[in-house]
C-alpha cells in the first residue's frame, strides 16, 4: 500500500491533507469510472515498455507478486477499506496469460483464513507472507491453506505496508498511516522497518523520519542493500542496509511512491504522483510507463521481462512488457 485509498488517490502533492469523506466518495467513483474507461482503450506505448494486457475483475488490487515455481501471478486485494479489520480480504490467482485461475484463491473467513486487507506480498519457497494492517500472514502458496501469522500491534504497528525477505529474516515496512473518526486521513508515524529473524523475534530494524513514510521494500542483489521508497512529501529513493544510521537518498523523482521491484541494474518504482513507473540507475529518473493511475505494489516477472502494476482504484491489474 502501500498507501491509502483516500490519500493516495486525493493528497499525494498535499502530503495527505484531511479530506471530508463524502468529497473522497465522489471523487472516487469519478475516477474509477474513468479508469474503467480507460482500460478498454490502449494506452500509447511509454517510452520503455508496452501494454500487453489489463486484467479486469479484483477488488481495490493493492499487489501483485509473480511466484517463478509455479508461474503464477498473486494479487493480493483489500476488497474495502485498507484500515478496516472486515475480514473480507482475499488473495488471486492469474495466469501469465491473463486468465484468473481463481479469484478467490485464499480468501479471508473461509477454511480458517483470516485475511482484513491484504497489501506486499513476499515468497519463501511455497510459503506466501502476506502484510495485513498490523499482522502478517503465511500461506501455502500451492494449496493456499494458512500456516502461520504474526501479530506486530503489541509492537506498535501501525500500517504494514509491503515486505521482502533476505537471510531467512522478514523486513516489513510500516508506513504509519491512520484514520480519525470523520475520515480524515492522519500521519502519526512512526515510520519503520520491522524485523522478523529466523527466530520468531520482532524488533524494529529501523525508524525514524528519514524513511519518508516508507511503503514499497525490496532486495537490491547488486548493490547488497535493501531499497526502500518514500510515500511521503520527500519524494525519495532510499537504500538501507541493517545498521545503517539512517537510510541514503539515492534517487528523486515525483514522490507518492509505492511499488519497487530490482530489475537487472535498475530499479523500477511506481508513483501515484504521476502515474507512472519509472527506471533509476545511477540516481537518473527514466519514465518506463506512464497513464497508469494508481499503481500500488508492482511485481515483476523476470521470465518474460515484464511489470506488473495494480491499478488500486481500477480494480484491475496492468502487465506491460518492458522493451
Amino acid at each position: 500500500m502501500r498507501a491509502t485509498v483516500i490519500c493516495t488517490t486525493l493528497a499525494v502533492a498535499a502530503a495527505c491533507q484531511p479530506v471530508d469523506r463524502k468529497k473522497v466518495s465522489n471523487v472516487l467513483d469519478t475516477l474509477r469510472a474513468a479508469m474503467d474507461t480507460a482500460a478498454l482503450v490502449q494506452p500509447p506505448a511509454g517510452p520503455g515498455a508496452t501494454r500487453a494486457m489489463a486484467v479486469p475483475g479484483f477488488s481495490t488490487p493493492e499487489s501483485v507478486l509473480h511466484d517463478s515455481t509455479q508461474d503464477i501471478y498473486f494479487v493480493s486485494n483489500i476488497n474495502g477499506s485498507p484500515t478496516a479489520k472486515d475480514g473480507n480480504g482475499f488473495i488471486s490467482r492469474v495466469r501469465p496469460d491473463g486468465a484468473i485461475e481463481n479469484l478467490k484463491f485464499i480468501e479471508g473467513g473461509r477454511a480458517g483464513v483470516t485475511l482484513n486487507a491484504p497489501k506486499g506480498m513476499a515468497l519463501a519457497g511455497d510459503t506466501l507472507w502476506v502484510a495485513d494492517i498490523d499482522a502478517l500472514r503465511a500461506f501455502n502458496a500451492r494449496t493456499g491453506a494458512p500456516l502461520d501469522s504474526f501479530k506486530l500491534d503489541s509492537a506498535g504497528a501501525v500500517f504494514l505496508n509491503d515486505l521482502t525477505i533476505a537471510s531467512g529474516a522478514i523486513y516489513i515496512t510500516d508506513t504509519g498511516i491512520k484514520f480519525d473518526d470523520v475520515g480524515n486521513v492522519l500521519h502519526p508515524g512512526p515510520d519503520r522497518v520491522f524485523r522478523i529473524g529466523p527466530d520468531r523475534k520482532i524488533t524494529v530494524a529501523a525508524r525514524g523520519d528519514s524513511l519518508g513514510w516508507p511503503n514499497g521494500i525490496t532486495v537490491d542483489p547488486v548493490g547488497k542493500r535493501f531499497i526502500i521508497v518514500a510515500f511521503g512529501p520527500a519524494k525519495s529513493v532510499l537504500a538501507w542496509k541493517p545498521g545503517d544510521k539512517a537510510p541514503k537518498v539515492i534517487a528523486k523523482g515525483a514522490g507518492g511512491f509505492d511499488g519497487v521491484e530490482v530489475a537487472g541494474t535498475r530499479i523500477l518504482v511506481s508513483s501515484w504522483a504521476d502515474s507512472t513507473v519509472s527506471a533509476y540507475e545511477s540516481g537518473q529518473e527514466v519514465k518506463v510507463i506512464t497513464g497508469v493511475p494508481s499503481p500500488a505494489d508492482i511485481g515483476y516477472d523476470a521470465k518474460r521481462n515484464r511489470v506488473l502494476i495494480p491499478i488500486l482504484a481500477g480494480n484491475r491489474i496492468e502487465i506491460w512488457q518492458l522493451k
